[in-house]
């Protein structure tokens, strides 16, 4: 029996309480995975700390809709431990040296979860959904390039891209749709209100969807015909606890089997004999960057001098140890330090207050008031800031800067919102002044999507609303070769052009800190993380607690 096809799946995804991949794991191997044997059953709890916005993972962004759709959806090709690309629904394909012809042999042992076959025409149907202009995807521009696919015969697809591109293969690992229970609705522009969005999805994935009780949980039982075989564990319930204080206090009484510690909860409050024998914790560099936005359309944020004296009244070296007890490393750019990508030699923003004082002095803020803000027009520097209610961390940023700016003349009110009426209220309908938030960033390093000035609709990523001629066409450059070395000079330009204009202040990247009930075995922690291979995760018989039903 087949096993193992890993779940990933790397997208961009708006989140600050969310656990990251990438980077090399600093816990040890599960050394029991080796020398039992697996068994099945037993349920697996995660907790959310937002209700999701949807489960066709094709169009939505946030975090916690990605985690469940991860285990209910496959794409054509998916990474392995050490962040290669393996098959998953292909079993193999042929990539022209150009990188502009690709041809797809599928697995003819697939089925949906109703049990129909999925074939080749469920590619195409895939493809010509994301194109599909009532389609509200923000990775849509992932497959602009495309010139066509077709069909070759029910086990064989063969792409044609107008031009070369860098993300010729790895765009493939977008989950494959249904076409037989979703074509009506992308015709209509109605895929957000198909059932299968919501109340009935439908993949191919290890998982199927079993039940959801709106902002209480979601249950996914599972799949005893996918193609690699039944995961070992039954069932995962997916509990909704918007406060991670409370997903903290559930931890601690084994009412879930893992979550993201806070740095604090990593480094002193876990660290007690009774923690250590229920669970194992994790520490590896995640692919999450922190940081404080700022809406460019706000005549006061759209001044460089403005976000660049915020740079240096933002005290990055607080933050790391006030909010992650040294768990981090300063942000310079979107890209992980250590990575091929990462530019090392771009500007940095020093905390240096006086510095800052004197660019808002040349942008006009000059004048204070005898609330010791300062005043430009008759107006006072003062902003709102927002958060999101199940992220402690992103509550704690919010405060250091507002402390910070504060020291500069400048007044921030902090306000706390639910995950999802953040998303839907304020960051889609572009109703913010500034916000708290952090970016889960993919393996590759194309960030059209969140930089270019094209891509700044309510359904897209750039809702600062940046725009940067030189940075468009660096970002057109850099997908349009399969050469490393020349997206490397487009690449290290972009980090240039970003930290001098800084269309968010880039605070830092975190560690991942994730744990996980000790009972479990098969975790091989390595470069992408650890839940690359949750369908190998096992519970031995004789520690398993449920019965899935």
């Amino acid at each position: 029996m087949k096993r193992g096809a890993p779940l990933a799946r790397l997208a961009l995804v708006l989140a600050l309480g969310l656990a990251g991949c990438g980077g090399e794991a600093d816990s040890a191997v599960d050394h029991a995975a080796t020398s039992q044997k697996p068994a099945y059953g037993d349920t697996f709890i995660e907790a959310l700390t937002g209700n999701i916005s949807g489960l066709i993972p094709n169009i939505v962004g946030d975090g916690a809709s990605h985690t469940v759709a991860a285990h209910m959806y496959n794409g054509l090709i998916t990474h392995d431990r050490d962040i290669s690309v393996v098959p998953d629904l292909a079993e193999s394909w042929i990539l022209a040296r150009d990188c502009r012809d690709l041809t797809f042999r599928l697995r003819n042992n697939v089925r949906w979860h109703d049990g129909r076959p999925f074939t080749a025409d469920d590619v195409v149907f895939t493809y010509r959904l994301m194109t599909h202009p009532k389609t509200p995807s923000p990775y849509k521009d992932d497959f602009a390039a495309v010139e066509s696919v077709h069909a070759v015969d029910p086990y064989t697809v063969r792409v044609r891209y107008r031009e070369p591109y860098a993300k010729a293969l790895t765009i493939w690992g977008q989950s494959m749709l249904p076409r037989h229970l979703l074509e009506p609705y992308v015709a209509e522009g109605r895929l957000r209100e198909a059932p299968q969005n919501f109340t009935a999805p439908v993949g191919t994935g290890p998982y199927r969807f079993r039940e959801i009780q709106s902002g209480q949980k979601i249950v996914l039982v599972a799949n005893p015909d996918y193609y690699a075989g039944a995961p070992y564990i039954s069932r995962i319930v997916f509990r909704i606890i918007p406060s991670q204080a409370t997903i903290f206090l559930e931890l601690k009484a084994k009412g879930i089997d893992t979550a993201t510690l806070t740095a604090l909860q990593y480094k002193r409050q876990t660290d007690y004999p009774a923690f250590a024998k229920a669970y194992n914790k994790f520490r590896y560099p995640a692919s999450i960057y922190s940081y404080l936005g700022l809406n460019l359309k706000d005549p006061r944020f759209a001044d460089k001098r403005v976000r660049q004296a915020f740079a240096h009244a933002i005290n990055k070296g607080d933050l790391i140890d006030g909010v992650r007890l040294g768990l981090a490393r300063p942000a310079t750019g979107p890209y992980k330090p250590g990575t091929w990508v990462y530019n090392p030699n771009v500007r940095t923003y020093g905390y240096d207050p006086a510095r800052a004082r004197a660019l808002l002095a040349e942008a006009g803020w000059k004048t204070i008031n005898s609330d010791g803000l300062l005043v430009k027009n008759g107006q006072a520097f003062t902003f709102e800031l927002l958060t999101s209610q199940g992220s402690d961390e992103g509550r704690k940023v919010a405060e250091i800067v507002q402390a910070n700016l504060r020291e500069i003349g400048i007044g921030v009110e902090i306000r706390v919102l639910e995950w999802a009426a953040f998303l839907k209220e304020h960051i889609k309908k572009r109703r913010f002044e500034a916000v708290a938030m952090a970016w889960s960033i993919g393996l590759d390093p194309d960030q059209f999507g969140i930089w270019h000035s094209s891509k700044t609709g309510p359904d897209e990523f750039n809702f600062v609303s940046y725009s940067n001629p030189e940075v468009d066409e660096l970002l057109d450059r850099g997908r349009m070769t399969c050469l490393q070395d020349e997206r490397k000079r487009a690449y290290d330009r972009l980090q240039e052009i970003l930290a001098e204009d800084q269309p968010i202040i880039f605070l830092y990247f975190r560690d991942a800190l994730p744990v996980v009930a000790s009972r479990v075995r098969g975790i091989l922690p390595g470069p992408i993380g650890i839940d690359y291979n949750f369908t190998e995760w096992f519970v031995p018989k004789q520690l398993q607690l449920y019965t899935a039903g």
